[in-house]
């Protein structure tokens, strides 16, 4: 194809006589001839003349026998031999080439452009005549550079290269030469003369490039053959004293097998060149240029060319990784949301459908296979149940617990072939190590036709050389269909696929360990349901037993002993009712005073009136506050307003601090003095609330009615909510039902997994259909895709809040209301200042009656 099977005319003489056995090793690097277009000089250490072609004396009037064993300085210029010594030390590394134009060498001759590297110990010096062209190297290849940089799409940037090097080189044909993982190679992009045929498409075998010459092409970059038919100059002597051959691997005039000379013969090729393209220290492929008459570039348009193949390197390998990062940044996304579902709800692990259409998106196949504790799921296109357990059998012997792939699964498994339509080649991700558990990718048998360059298969013909492998004369293109194989995985799928396996294990050993957390964390609290238990029985016992004590030193006679001791277990009992009600949740203290008034007044509850916000108290409050004001109004509805035609008027308001206060305010009854005798319901009424909740308790005993006040610390306060309405006053709340939310779409925002789903189960009792985010980003994507009614924002989300969230629903008309676990210290921004703050924790009915109002206030 290029400069493949440039086999050594001087090996023979070396000993290696080449056959079709063993033409992949012939030794090309040492092939003892040059092309007749320059001479070749080498030198020793002490700068004697070591070899030197034989078209010497053609160049420079001197012949070899002139010039061997003779120091260089009596042969070259001195300011010739202080350029020489200044180029070679800037060499560096061991395959570095330096350049020097239109050098004059000897007095009387006209001047070379030269090149210098060493070979082993030898100094190589290369010339041919100065061809005096003024092209700045530099100045060229960066206007071309700037050209190529516009191109849009790999094809694009692949099909400019190749004009660009056409223009700097003028070959006929210049072809962009992509190698596969097998060592052949296609044609990926071409620029040509117009009249010529095209090989745009064309595979060539591994055999026209074998592995010596591709290990050839990443040490020498650039090769170019002038002339296919010239006659090959002997490098003089051809081996040293020891034996050795000169190592002609670097040299810009190095001739041409005979091989492959017929080769390029049979092409009608006159001139051959070729850059190397390399990407990541690997031989990604070549420019290979074609002329169909001979044709030198000069030395500056090769030298240009080679820079060019440099940079295009570069810029290749750059463009590969954007796309590479491009990828793999959008995979390791659909992996992240997929690692966050499985972590959700581990049972998605063995549904193979929902792991094919989340793991296609960043790994493309054709089907999924699941095996999960000898269980199997499949999806797509795969081998049937009896086959994927051979597969399994197959991974567990081969895996190691390592991703394993092949494009060709018969090579492995020869029953395979009976589905290779279904499942030719695969990738397994192991998920274990005993037993091994594997989420399974196929792909489908290709059924490609491959056009190659005649047949790939080797033809042995008798050429000009005798029994030799003659390349396909006639470079027909010949179809192959392959079959059995499937598009291999490349390698950002395969490093794509590591981390899927990294992190789905990480995963599995999580729920693992969960699943042994969550049993020791039942037993514990078990264990501690069991204290709790006891200790609240026992609290409750010495409770009634005090009631019954008090009760008893205060009492008259056993009938108002009975009525009294019956009626404070009454108030207890109904605040118990409602704090359990919603187990154990804060309660509304609204709520408390409604039904203490209409337990014990009955018809006449409307003397007494309240005024004040939404309060929510935790339950040790509300079960003390139960206490107090059943006292209170007992010893009003004896003593006090409610004995006679007086009211009750009862107030609370909150305070900048979120404590409680409350007051209470009799009038309209007899004149009211200060008791002689202080009983067990004086004592509840003075020192309950500073005693268990360390707040403050004030009475007055004035003659218009009793007057008291209260002060309720905020850590005993749960939340304020929206105000009730009149109605909802005059009767206690009613429980929420589960048609509250039914037919509307509720946005919950919760950043914690547990919350949101306690949220999620509370809301959908309410009938609601519900859509979680977790972030704001998620939560703003969920607005554009749903019609929200209703939403519930967990203020703090991590690092960020939820205002922007907020923001955009407001715009849209959408109520809202904010929970949070700060309390009533939560700094809102003024615009939100009437936005319903709930709360944490919550339960479903304080969530059910926040939500309440914000339903009638869009339905007005």
């Amino acid at each position: 194809m290029a400069d493949g099977t440039d086999a050594a005319a001087g090996a023979a003489g070396q000993g290696f006589s080449v056959d079709l056995g063993n033409c992949d090793r012939e030794p090309i690097h040492v092939l003892g001839t040059v092309q007749p277009f320059g001479f070749l000089v080498a030198l020793t250490a002490d700068w004697l003349v070591s070899r030197v072609s034989a078209n010497s004396a053609e160049f420079i009037g001197l012949t070899p026998e002139q010039m061997l064993g003779q120091p260089v300085s009596g042969i070259f210029r001195g300011d010739a031999i202080h350029s020489l010594r200044n180029r070679i030390t800037l060499l560096r590394g061991p395959d570095a080439v330096e350049r020097i134009f239109a050098l004059t060498l000897i007095d009387g001759v006209p001047p070379f452009d030269v090149a210098v590297h060493f070979s082993g110990s030898l100094v190589v010096i290369e010339a041919e005549p100065a061809s005096h062209d003024e092209m700045e190297a530099s100045s060229t290849v960066r206007s071309m550079v700037a050209r190529l940089a516009q191109a849009d799409g790999m094809a694009a940037f692949l099909r400019d290269g190749a004009r660009q090097v056409r223009a700097l080189t003028g070959f006929d044909r210049v072809m962009v030469y992509r190698f596969a993982e097998g060592g052949d190679g296609e044609v990926v992009a071409e620029a040509l003369r117009p009249g010529i045929d095209s090989f745009f498409g064309l595979h060539y075998p591994a055999s026209d490039i074998p592995a010596q010459a591709r290990a050839l092409y990443l040490r020498n970059i650039f090769r170019v053959i002038a002339d296919v038919r010239a006659r090959p100059v002997p490098v003089v002597p051809q081996l040293d004293p020891s034996g050795a051959a000169l190592d002609m691997s670097l040299c810009l005039t190095r001739a041409v097998s005979p091989i492959h000379i017929e080769y390029l013969g049979n092409m009608g090729v006159g001139a051959s060149l070729s850059i190397s393209i390399i990407v990541e220290g690997r031989l990604w492929g070549l420019f290979a240029c074609h002329h169909y008459a001979p044709r030198l570039p000069s030395f500056a348009q090769r030298s240009a060319a080679e820079l060019f193949g440099q940079i295009f390197s570069m810029m290749l390998e750059n463009r590969e990784r954007s796309e590479t990062a491009a990828y793999e940044g959008k995979a390791r996304q659909v992996a992240d949301r997929l690692m966050s579902a499985v972590a959700q709800d581990h049972d998605l692990l063995s549904n193979a459908r929902w792991l094919g259409d989340v793991i296609f998106d960043t790994i493309p196949a054709d089907g999924v296979g699941v095996y999960i504790d000898g269980q199997m799921t499949f999806a797509g296109l795969t081998p049937d149940e009896p086959s994927f357990v051979a597969i399994v059998t197959m991974l567990n012997r081969a895996a190691a617990s390592q991703l394993f792939t092949t494009d060709s699964l018969t090579r492995l498994l020869p029953d395979a072939a009976a589905y290779a339509d279904r499942a030719a080649g695969l990738l397994a991700i192991p998920l274990s190590r005993r037993p091994r558990d594997y989420v399974v990718l196929f792909r489908a048998e290709q059924l490609r036709s491959v056009r190659w360059a005649g047949s790939p298969e080797k033809q042995v013909e008798y050429g000009p050389n005798g029994p030799r492998l003659t390349p396909r004369k006639s470079f027909e293109e010949w179809s192959q269909l392959v079959r059995g194989t499937a598009l291999p995985f490349g390698a950002a799928e395969l490093r794509v696929a590591e981390a899927l396996r990294t992190a789905l294990l990480e995963v599995i050993l999580r729920l693992s360990d969960s699943a042994n957390d969550e049993r020791q964390k039942a037993h514990e609290k078990q264990e501690l349901l069991i204290a709790e238990l006891n200790h609240r029985v026992r609290n409750i016992l010495a409770l009634i037993r005090g009631l019954i004590s008090q009760t008893r030193d205060s009492a008259r006679s056993v009938d108002e002993f009975i009525d009294t001791l019956e009626s404070r277990v009454h108030a207890l009992a109904r605040a118990h009712d409602q704090i359990t009600a919603d187990r154990w949740a804060p309660a509304r203290l609204h709520d408390l005073i409604e039904v203490e008034s209409a337990a014990y007044l009955g018809e006449r509850r409307d003397r007494v009136t309240l005024a004040g916000p939404n309060v929510l108290l935790t339950p040790s409050a509300f079960t003390v506050l139960a206490l107090v004001i059943h006292e209170l109004l007992t010893n009003a509805a004896k003593y006090g307003a409610l004995s006679d035609n007086g009211s009750v008027a009862i107030g609370w308001r909150v305070d900048r601090d979120g404590s409680l206060l409350i007051d209470w305010c009799e009038s309209g009854g007899p004149a009211v003095v200060a008791p002689t005798r202080r009983g067990f319901g004086s004592t509840v009424i003075e020192r309950s609330i500073p005693y268990d909740l360390d707040g403050r308790a004030e009475v007055h005993y004035r003659l218009a009615g009793l007057e008291a006040h209260f002060c309720i610390p905020s850590a005993h306060v749960a939340s304020v909510l929206p105000d009730v309405s009149a109605m909802e006053r005059a009767r206690p709340a009613a429980a929420p039902t589960p048609t509250l939310l039914c037919g509307r779409t509720v946005l919950l925002v919760e950043d914690n997994m547990i919350i949101a789903m306690d949220g999620e189960d509370a809301l959908r009792d309410l009938g609601a259909e519900v859509v979680t985010a977790a972030t704001a980003g998620r939560a703003r994507e969920a607005v554009a895709i749903h019609a929200v009614d209703l939403a519930v924002l967990d203020f703090n989300l991590g690092n960020e809040t939820s205002l922007p969230i907020a923001d955009l629903l407001a715009e849209k008309g959408v109520p809202f209301l904010f929970a949070t676990g700060y309390g009533d210290g939560l700094d809102l921004p003024p615009r939100f200042g009437d936005v319903t703050l709930l709360k944490k924790p919550y339960s479903g009915a304080t969530l059910a009656q926040a939500i309440a109002p914000l339903l009638e206030g869009s339905q007005s």
